[in-house]
């Protein structure tokens, strides 16, 4: 009998000790799961790329290529093309902005910091981030929260943008078929949508997480869409309809002399 109860304790130890461990190693495997997913869906962490030092800090700083294009070639051709004989009449790139909302923000505060990360990235100065003028209940939106960034870009800045959008990005994207005609708003601006931020040289594809849109409004002096038009078609950028887009030619120091 004594045997028999041992044998008896040894096997129900056994069997409830083998029971009672596999709840807890379930329950650790599935909390495991879980505690890697939780992290592996947080936004990593973004960076101020706007502070960091370049190879050509002391060194001079040369006139943007577009913008001695438009000084030596397009303003000629304006003036004689619309017959302009006041050379401040010539219309001429103001600014451009660039505007990206994000929707995720409501419930992901720190993707609007990786927004603002590649922002700075493709423009070079640090983005406005823009808040919410009213609260909407359906979409669980407060007043004051912030939901968005915004660039504006000018002076030289602003004309390196031009040429590495018109030379670089646009030729990156996707089934490229031309620039829409249709994007002008009666008073000399343009204003064009990117589905992606890909199309931008300056973005590392391995250290993107979420693709995001964004509108680009180039804003000129111009009074009218036609002279618009032809500001922006001399500076490079491929509407559709072209054959060939127009490339900025720009005379070298020693060639001018």
């Amino acid at each position: 009998m004594a045997t028999k109860d041992k044998a008896g304790a040894k096997a129900g130890g056994k069997t409830g000790g083998k029971a009672g461990s596999a709840p807890k190693s379930a329950g650790a495997a599935k909390g495991g799961k879980t505690n890697r997913a939780g992290k592996a869906a947080q936004p990593r962490q973004a960076q101020d790329f706007t502070k960091r030092e370049h190879a050509g800090a002391g060194l001079a700083v040369a006139a943007p290529r577009l913008k001695t294009h438009y000084e030596q070639t397009v303003r000629p051709l304006l003036a004689k093309q619309f017959g302009l004989g006041n050379p401040h009449e010539i219309p001429t790139l103001e600014k451009i902005v660039i505007n990206c909302g994000v929707g995720e923000a409501v419930k992901q505060p720190k993707m609007l910091d990786v927004v603002v990360e590649e922002l700075a990235l493709i423009t070079g100065q640090k983005p406005v981030r823009r808040k919410a003028k009213k609260s909407i209940s359906n979409f669980g939106l407060r007043e004051g929260q912030e939901i968005g960034a915004s660039v504006t870009m000018r002076g030289a800045k602003m004309w390196e943008f031009m040429d590495r959008f018109v030379t670089v990005a646009c030729p990156r994207i996707r089934d490229f078929r031309g620039l829409g005609t249709r994007s002008f708003d009666g008073r000399g601006n343009y204003t064009m949508g990117i589905k992606e931020q890909m199309i931008f040289p300056e973005i590392n594809y391995d250290m993107v997480e979420q693709i995001h849109g964004m509108d680009i409004t180039f804003v000129t002096t111009a009074a009218k869409d036609e002279q618009a038009f032809a500001l922006l078609h001399q500076l490079g950028m491929p509407f559709k309809g072209d054959d060939k887009p127009v490339t900025p030619k720009v005379a070298q120091p020693a060639a001018a002399a």
